[in-house]
């Protein structure tokens, strides 16, 4: 079992379903963002039917594996969008 945190950056017409299989396997706790913990087989589950709603070369699903505050691991179906920010 691991703790997850999923973000999403969704095609409008497409977010309602995204939302939709999100929340039966996460909590939803804002707008994009869903938490829980899951099963390897439940998020492999989950990761099968997104991939049947999204599309990958417009949309992107980022799932942070938490195994402690310290260390995460990313996944992202789809595009990786470029980090912009502050650089010093």
């Amino acid at each position: 079992m691991a703790y997850l945190i999923v973000t999403y950056d969704i095609g409008e017409n497409r977010v309602n379903k995204v939302r939709k299989t999100l929340k039966k396997y996460f909590m939803w706790v804002q707008n994009s963002v869903f938490e829980g913990d899951i099963t390897e087989g439940k998020l492999e589950k989950c990761k099968r039917e997104l991939l049947k709603i999204i599309k990958e070369d417009a949309d992107s699903i980022y799932f942070y594996s938490l195994e402690n505050r310290l260390n995460y691991r990313k996944t992202v179906l789809g595009i990786e969008k470029e980090l912009t920010g502050n650089i010093l």
